[in-house]
C-alpha cells in the first residue's frame, strides 16, 4: 500500500468548483463576467449561471442545497490575478471600492457583498 494512503492522504484532490448564493444573476454575472473577466459556460435558466475560473468553475446560484447562515460568511473567493495597479484601476473606474489590501492582494466584495480577492501571492512548494 502507498505511504500517502496508509497515512490517509488521496493524491489528486483539488477544487473542482465554488458555489455562491446570489440575488441577482444578473448582476454577478456582470461582475464576475463583465468585471474580473471570467467566461460563462453554462446558463439554467433564472436558475444558475457556471462559469470557467481556470481549472474549477464559479457557480452563482439562485439557492443552494443544504443548509447554512441566511446571510453574511467568513469566507473569501480569492482569484490569481497578475498586475494589482492594473486591476485597482480597472476596480475604480467600475466604481467598486477596494475594501481592503495586503502588498499582494486586493479585497473586493461583489453585488452580493461576498469577500472577493485579487492576489498576486506565489504560493512556493
Amino acid at each position: 500500500m502507498p505511504a500517502e494512503a496508509q497515512a490517509g492522504t488521496i493524491r489528486g484532490v483539488r477544487i473542482h468548483h465554488i458555489a455562491l448564493r446570489v440575488r441577482d444573476l444578473e448582476a454577478a454575472r456582470e461582475f464576475y463576467c463583465g468585471l474580473l473577466g471570467l467566461q460563462e459556460m453554462k446558463r439554467d435558466g433564472s436558475r444558475s449561471v457556471w462559469l470557467r475560473a481556470g481549472d474549477a468553475v464559479l457557480m452563482l446560484e439562485r439557492t443552494l442545497r443544504g443548509t447554512g447562515p441566511d446571510a453574511g460568511s467568513g469566507h473569501v473567493l480569492a482569484l490569481a490575478a497578475e498586475d494589482l495597479e492594473l486591476w485597482e484601476e480597472k476596480l475604480s473606474a467600475a466604481g467598486v471600492p477596494i475594501e481592503d489590501r495586503t502588498p499582494h492582494t486586493l479585497f473586493v466584495r461583489d453585488p452580493d457583498g461576498h469577500r472577493v480577492a485579487l492576489s498576486v501571492f506565489g504560493f512556493s512548494g
